[in-house]
């Protein structure tokens, strides 16, 4: 391994940094109500959708400082923006109302078919078919959709802090393991699958049908430990929302769909994003406020995370290659804990000649601890955004969330270690 550079020791101190700081926001928000007088700058810092964001100013701060203007533009150009931007239009289309009340609609009907309290069954069902219909609209879709149905259903009443975390900890390593069906809807595999020619049936026989299983396990689990504080979310809501048209709502997967097709072109989802924008303004009755903001913060911290974590590679590297594929899974699993688990698969995705046990091994952890930090997979910070304000203070705890997503962390290991 050849020394780092200046500023690659700058970007690893101010990485380090950023991670204590997404551990910290809770700390910031606590400031907020106690100094009302700079409550701004607290609220502005407590926000964990702008840490990586912030501290990736400071990078190119510094970059401009010791670098000079031209390397500094030189070093942003090269970095791959498509994912941050991808995320928000998803996250945009995702949580229109005609998306939602189709996917309300599917996971009520289906609910009434399973042998359970009809709260059972939807909590069910929005921690484990809709995660697991994030192998086909993509993880951010999914994410972005259990989100909202979870906010408006079951945090729409007062629930226990317990339930809260629980239930946030499950979604997230549900989603994260949930997106392997396929070799293009979770971050981590897209990253690799092309390069090894992984398609839809290897993907389905290596890590599907265990992924399925440990998301059924993970939900059901906590639909009983939390079985009598669900019967709620299974009401329909007594406000008269209009009904949404079903031309409106095909309309509206259209767009989704398409979207998703060009998921690797920018130049096109954009484009039809900014149509679906002028779309949505035409028929505004048939539409909630679309939630811009939360999008907008969700794509400024993956971008954030894209600038800092492109100066990451002369440390982490070497550590992933110098693991067997045991040590490589659990290694993954950790290291993704405190970095995006796309990240790690590209950097495997450079070295020639590994052995096929290997990237198995490699994508496998990275797809495990997906749940365990906001950071850890791109589609998170999306339900942090949309959740949030359910929790004390607006704020979800990392320490909170990474204790909650532990146990179903272990059923994945079980599953994909054991199976």
């Amino acid at each position: 391994m050849s020394d780092p550079t200046s500023i690659q020791l700058i970007a690893a101190v101010l990485f380090a940094l950023a991670v204590i700081h997404t551990f910290s926001t809770k700390y910031f928000e606590h400031l907020a109500h106690i100094q009302p007088r700079h409550a701004g700058i607290w609220h502005l810092l407590g926000e964990v959708e702008v840490v990586f964001g912030f501290w990736a100013m400071v990078l190119m701060l510094f970059m401009f400082a010791i670098s000079g203007k031209q390397e500094a533009t030189s070093y942003l150009n090269s970095r791959d923006f498509t994912e941050p931007l991808f995320v928000f239009v998803i996250m945009v289309i995702a949580g229109t109302r005609p998306i939602l009340a189709f996917t309300a609609s599917a996971v009520r009907w289906t609910a009434r078919y399973l042998p359970l309290d009809q709260g059972m069954a939807m909590y069910f069902l929005v921690l484990a078919f809709v995660p697991l219909m994030g192998s086909f609209i993509t993880e951010p879709a999914a994410m972005t959709l259990a989100a909202l149905m979870l906010r408006d259903t079951l945090f729409s009443k007062e629930v226990s802090t317990k339930l809260k975390y629980v239930t946030v900890g499950v979604l997230f390593v549900n989603i994260s393991i949930g997106g392997t069906l396929t070799p293009f809807a979770a971050p981590p595999v897209l990253m690799v699958a092309g390069k090894w020619n992984w398609d839809i049936w290897f993907m389905i026989s290596t890590f599907g049908w265990k992924a399925a299983l440990a998301v059924i396990i993970n939900a059901g689990s906590a639909m009983l430990l939390f079985r009598h504080e669900l019967k709620h979310m299974g009401q329909q809501d007594s406000t008269n929302v209009p009904r949404v048209p079903i031309s409106m709502i095909f309309v509206h997967l259209v767009f989704l769909t398409v979207v998703v097709v060009f998921a690797h072109y920018p130049a096109v989802f954009i484009g039809l994003f900014l149509f679906f924008l002028g779309f949505a303004t035409a028929y505004q009755r048939h539409q909630n406020p679309l939630i811009l903001r939360e999008a907008l913060l969700v794509a400024f911290f993956l971008g954030g995370l894209v600038v800092l974590g492109g100066q990451q590679q002369w440390w982490l590297q070497p550590i992933l290659m110098n693991m067997d594929d045991t040590a490589v899974y659990f290694g993954a699993t950790a290291l993704t804990a405190i970095t995006d688990n796309a990240a790690l698969t590209y950097l495997g995705s450079l070295v020639e000649g590994l052995s096929q046990e290997f990237k198995v091994a490699l994508v496998a952890g990275a797809v495990t601890g997906g749940g365990l930090t906001v950071i850890a997979n791109a589609p998170n910070p999306a339900g942090i955004a949309i959740l949030r304000g359910k929790f004390e203070e607006e704020t979800i705890h990392p320490l909170g969330l990474l204790i909650a997503a532990l146990p179903p962390t272990l059923v994945a290991v079980l599953a994909f270690r054991v199976l």
